[in-house]
């Protein structure tokens, strides 16, 4: 690949969104070839799966169909968008990806963690160069969730047990690779930011 993929993860609420903007910002004032994306979505047919998964009852899928979903999504957006702006040198920062589907569908069924593994390398076949997870108190990034003015919010109905479990899912991940870099979100948005950049500098030898 000639470009780079750079994934921001997180439980919900915990500012990726926010980041991913004030990164793209920074890498294109430094002139820098962006493309920003999210998951699931971040092209059409791949937007049209995130409405069956962000929305309606808590209880809508089984775990395996959310997968099954989240990979059909995954592989039309890698074929649409992902590969393209890669293979075009483009520095790809996306909202979400397979580290997510670990944390939330795959929670603490190690059956189904090995399924989203072997799609991953059967149906995607890349994995980020570099992964941010931003870690935050579950209580304000769930009350933070539940103040939008969003009907996406079928993950955060499943409540504040749920976001404890998945934060600690990540902290967990956190350990495994090198690519994962742990970010303190507690901190003011602009300090994030700053220590996201710090380590950006660093894995694309930018010098200021």
């Amino acid at each position: 690949m000639i470009g780079k993929f750079i994934t921001l993860e997180g439980i919900d609420g915990s500012g990726k969104t926010t980041q991913g903007l004030l990164l793209e910002k920074k890498l294109l004032s430094v002139g820098r070839k962006v493309f920003l994306t999210r998951e699931p979505g971040g092209v059409s047919g791949a937007e049209e799966i995130r409405e069956l998964l962000v929305k309606g009852k808590k209880d809508r899928w089984s775990n395996i169909t959310e997968v099954l979903l989240f990979f059909a999504s995954r592989r039309h957006h890698l074929e649409k968008v992902l590969l393209p702006a890669i293979n075009s040198g483009k520095i790809v920062i996306c909202d979400r990806f397979t580290d997510s589907t670990i944390i939330y569908q795959g929670r603490e069924d190690k059956e189904l963690v090995e399924l989203i593994n072997q799609l991953n390398d059967t149906v995607i076949g890349i994995i980020p160069d570099l992964t941010f997870i931003i870690d935050i108190n579950p209580e304000i990034s769930l009350k933070r969730c539940m103040k939008r003015n969003s009907n996406e919010i079928r993950f955060e109905k499943l409540g504040l047990n749920f976001q404890k479990k998945a934060q600690k899912g990540y902290i967990s991940l956190s350990q495994k690779e090198k690519r994962y870099q742990l970010i303190d979100g507690n901190n003011k948005e602009e300090i994030v930011h700053n220590l996201i950049w710090e380590k950006v500098c660093k894995f694309l030898n930018i010098l200021e």
